[in-house]
């Protein structure tokens, strides 16, 4: 099986593609732009692999992605390329809109016309919004998203869901909970917090910390998409989570314990504009239907991505370019302390 993978060289879609070269006898055609996030040393291991080729593109390109598609005829497309971040968003939502949706279109359209297989749509927890605890969100529940990003996911989804119902063309979609784990871009909460307890720097919580998040460690979400990929039926919604749901804060705390330092590190500042209270899901359907469950417990997750964190300064860095210090001083430095 050969499989075109969009946005291969982010921290999900980089982690999918040495799972797939290491661990299955797939061909991976890895398409990528390599924006601030998107780096090619997350791939090292697999770039000597015969079955592994990267293509540097925009998924917007129509051109590139046709001429992609005719020539290496790809038996499903799994759709990574996103720009995921909601602070970002929030700072500059045109390139939420362009990639996600309109890069979407481009893909979606390009894999008709070519009669490609099957087609999986990576997608987010985040498009159902905030949820009033217990509720629990399955792959039904009403979308309702409050931010720039999770709104341009949402449209994907639903773009998408179109493509199988007017074009009949071979959609999955899956929704993810929080990822975490080893080569994540240090924007996100937990390598944020890693990244900065370890260098003894303040760790910025945005309002009271008690906004809560569902936690998957990314390997496991990796094998839910080939999970899907493999099983899911054509039209359908799988939702993916860890069955960790905490607070941010207490995540921060366990960071501050397991790196050694003092919750005086802990920085509160004010909250983002729209910032959602609570996510949770329900990931029963895939394990139904496809025997999928995670694996790998909070702790164990965490504990394993702070000591890669730990042994990868070099990596960590690098990717702290000029470009990274200057959306942190742009997204936290003007803000308020909260208390």
């Amino acid at each position: 099986m050969k499989l075109l993978i969009t946005g291969g060289a982010g921290f999900i879609g980089s982690a999918f593609v040495r799972m797939v070269v290491g661990q299955t006898d797939y061909h991976a055609v890895n398409l990528d732009k390599l924006t601030y996030a998107g780096n090619l040393e997350n791939l090292s291991a697999v770039e000597g692999s015969e079955r592994y080729r990267f293509v540097h593109g925009d998924i917007c390109d129509a051109a590139l992605v046709d001429s992609l598609l005719a020539e290496e005829r790809p038996d499903a497309i799994v759709h990574f390329a996103a720009e995921s971040h909601v602070d970002r968003s929030i700072l500059s939502p045109e390139p939420v809109v362009r990639t996600n949706l309109n890069g979407t279109f481009t893909l979606l359209d390009a894999a008709r016309r070519h009669s490609v297989p099957r087609f999986l749509h990576v997608s987010t927890d985040e498009v159902y919004g905030s949820l009033e605890a217990p509720a629990e969100a399955g792959e039904d529940y009403p979308l309702n998203p409050s931010s720039p990003y999770s709104a341009s996911k949402a449209g994907s989804d639903l773009l998408a869901r179109s493509y199988f119902v007017t074009f009949k063309l071979p959609v999955v979609i899956t929704r993810a909970s929080n990822n975490y784990g080893p080569y994540q871009f240090p924007e996100k909460l937990i390598p944020l917090m890693i990244t900065n307890a370890l260098d003894a720097q303040p760790l910025p919580v945005y309002g009271d910390g008690q906004q809560v998040r569902d936690w998957l460690y990314v390997d496991d979400h990796c094998r839910g998409i080939l999970a899907a990929l493999a099983k899911g039926r054509e039209g359908e919604i799988y939702n993916i989570g860890g069955n960790r749901s905490l607070p941010n804060l207490d995540v921060v705390r366990q960071v501050l314990a397991a790196t050694g330092r003092g919750e005086s590190l802990i920085t509160y500042v004010k909250d983002r504009p729209g910032h959602d209270r609570r996510y949770a899901l329900s990931s029963e359907k895939l394990m139904r239907e496809t025997g999928w469950e995670p694996v790998t417990n909070f702790e164990a997750g965490l504990s394993r991505t702070i000591e890669w964190y730990r042994a990868n300064t070099a990596w960590v860095s690098r990717v702290r370019s000029g470009e990274y210090r200057a959306y942190y001083e742009r997204n936290y430095g003007g803000r308020a302390l909260a208390r």
